[in-house]
């Protein structure tokens, strides 16, 4: 098993990776929408928290050698289902092969974010 480590994407802040690495698959942790360099949320609306959040995984995915194209499962989580068409949108633009999917309505997310995302990409 591997440990995914880069500086493209938000450090954890808790005691997890942002990714491991076993069986010709990556796991994901959750991905939300905070700047990697400042540390700092981006964006206030939910569009513009998906794209980072996105813009995170995809960064996360290419350091285990993987990409949005290799993905087989997402699970999304959105601070409130009325958002759920605007996610979409965003979403949409990146999990072009339509991979396995649940999205679900909490009710918080770390530093009260209103999306994250975890994936689970073959190598």
């Amino acid at each position: 098993m591997k440990t995914i480590d880069t500086e493209k994407a938000p450090a954890a802040i808790g005691p997890y990776s942002q990714a491991k690495v076993s069986g010709g698959f990556v796991f994901t942790s959750g991905q939300i929408p905070v700047d990697p360099k400042s540390g700092e949320i981006v964006g206030s609306d939910v569009t513009a928290q998906a794209e980072q959040v996105l813009a995170n995984l995809g960064a996360v995915l290419a350091a285990a050698g993987s990409d949005f194209s290799r993905v087989v499962k997402a699970t999304c989580f959105l601070a409130s289902m009325d958002d759920f068409a605007a996610f979409n949108a965003v979403y949409g633009k990146y999990m072009t092969e339509k991979p396995a999917r649940s999205c679900v309505a909490v009710k918080t997310l770390p530093k009260n974010v209103l999306c994250e995302v975890e994936a689970i990409a073959e190598i």
